[in-house]
């Protein structure tokens, strides 16, 4: 795709600069919608305005809405209030709402000054279900027909009706603009054309509720297959619909979002290429201060136990394995437990059978590490029996501890209503390396008589 860009980019630059604009139209309008916003984005801003005024209205709308938030701020303080008011009024509800979101206040105040006024009508509509809701995320932009109309009534709606909604390929059937169900397109082109769409609906609808959490509703996409959703009222009135496009970008952004918590980074909207390095800075020193502040406690109970150490120095020399085999066990079942959580397959009422699973695998594991790490020390670093004893047993101890945090943390920091992701790799090891050290130093003084 890299590649594609760059060579149509460079035809397109020797087009513009011979004034064959004709010729420019007719090759963007081949060109996918999401294939021009990467193409017009590595343009300079003359030649930005340029190409976008020369992109067929309907076409013009769908690069507009792939397009990062910062081009479309540029073109918005380039277009007139003419070219405004067309491209708001041709997108979609949801786009409009998307976009209304992501533009400072003033430009905002020009784009709704700009828009019809039954679009802005609907935006306004929109935008007072919470941010984080199924209703901010509706389109609705979308095909409704009755239970009495027959086959062919319904597609002659649907042709006249189908051109200004987001999708046809599902329609939903509603009574007093009350959902009863639903028919695919499919089934209706092959209907005899005086069947009733009350005989050929499907009764049994899966739908949201317009106060839903996003995640929950995305995550309805996948459980049942889907390629929309129908949002409704606390009446059961359908209002709008979320289409599998939506879905897909907040399954991409909340997956984007539990990697970097779980990275200890502070979550950002924009892409990486978009961040400087102010930015990056301040989303990565917080956790990078938090983590270095809680290492103190493994600095004073490496103080506590330096007699021991003077006295077996050999010991200081196995802290770094144990604290990293450790924290590398406690982050696999924290990730583990956290992409269930996150799916929706497990919740706190499993806790105790998460446990008891998770302490057979960490004592398994540990075994298995104990006993190679007994063997190595023995035949190959050819330490004294004890210490191989001590190290070996400290490290199935550390295993088994750390598996333990690694699931139930992220469960009981869900229960409280937080974000299980912050206590994935970072915060699990810093735990768990406290706690190995002690038990390390617990082991060695019993064992060693130190």
């Amino acid at each position: 795709m890299a590649v594609f860009s760059t060579d149509l980019s460079s035809t397109i630059e020797t087009l513009l600069e011979n004034k064959r604009y004709n010729s420019v139209r007719d090759i963007l309008v081949t060109v996918n919608a999401a294939d021009i916003a990467i193409i017009l984005a590595d343009q300079p801003a003359n030649r930005l305005i340029r190409l976008f005024r020369l992109l067929p209205k309907e076409l013009a709308s769908d690069v507009f809405v792939e397009m990062d938030s910062d081009l479309q701020e540029q073109l918005i303080n380039s277009f007139s209030d003419k070219e405004l008011g067309e491209l708001v009024n041709e997108l979609y509800m949801d786009d409009a709402v998307d976009l209304i979101e992501e533009m400072p206040a003033n430009v905002v105040k020009r784009i709704l000054s700009q828009a019809d006024p039954e679009t802005r009508r609907q935006i306004n509509e929109l935008l007072k279900y919470p941010e984080d809701s199924a209703g901010s995320l509706m389109t609705t932009e979308f095909a409704d027909l009755t239970p009495h109309m027959t086959a062919e009534e319904a597609l002659g709606h649907i042709r006249l009706t189908g051109i200004d909604k987001k999708t046809i390929d599902v329609c939903y059937v509603v009574e007093k603009r009350k959902l009863i169900g639903l028919i695919s397109l499919r089934t209706l082109v092959l209907a005899d054309s005086g069947s009733l769409v009350s005989d050929l609906m499907d009764e049994n609808v899966i739908s949201a509720g317009t106060l839903d959490d996003i995640e929950e509703a995305a995550g309805m996409f996948a459980k049942y297959g889907l390629t929309s959703l129908p949002v409704v009222d606390g009446e059961s009135r359908l209002v709008g619909i979320i289409t599998v496009d939506d879905a897909i970008d907040v399954i991409r952004d909340e997956a984007t979002e539990d990697i970097e918590k779980m990275s200890a980074i502070t979550p950002s909207d924009k892409p990486y290429p978009r961040l400087g390095v102010f930015e990056l800075y301040k989303n990565r020193i917080p956790w990078l201060l938090l983590m270095m502040i809680s290492s103190v406690f493994t600095q004073m109970i490496i103080g506590r136990f330096e007699a021991a150490l003077a006295a077996q120095i050999v010991l200081a020399s196995f802290i770094p394995m144990l604290m990293d085999t450790g924290g590398n066990s406690g982050s696999q079942a924290s990730v583990t437990i956290i992409r269930s959580l996150s799916l929706n397959e497990i919740g706190f009422s499993d806790i105790f059978r998460i446990i008891w699973k998770e302490l057979r695998i960490a004592t398994l594991c540990g075994l298995s590490l104990a006993a190679v790490n007994f063997a190595k020390l023995m035949l190959l670093d050819r330490v004294g029996l004890m210490i191989a004893v001590t190290v070996s047993v400290t490290l199935a101890a550390a295993v088994i501890i750390a598996k333990f945090f690694g699931c139930t943390l992220p469960l009981l920091v869900k229960k409280i209503g937080l974000d299980p992701a912050v206590m994935a790799s970072p915060m699990i090891t810093t735990i768990v390396d406290a706690i190995s050290l002690i038990i390390y130093f617990g082991i060695a003084t019993l064992m060693l008589n130190i």
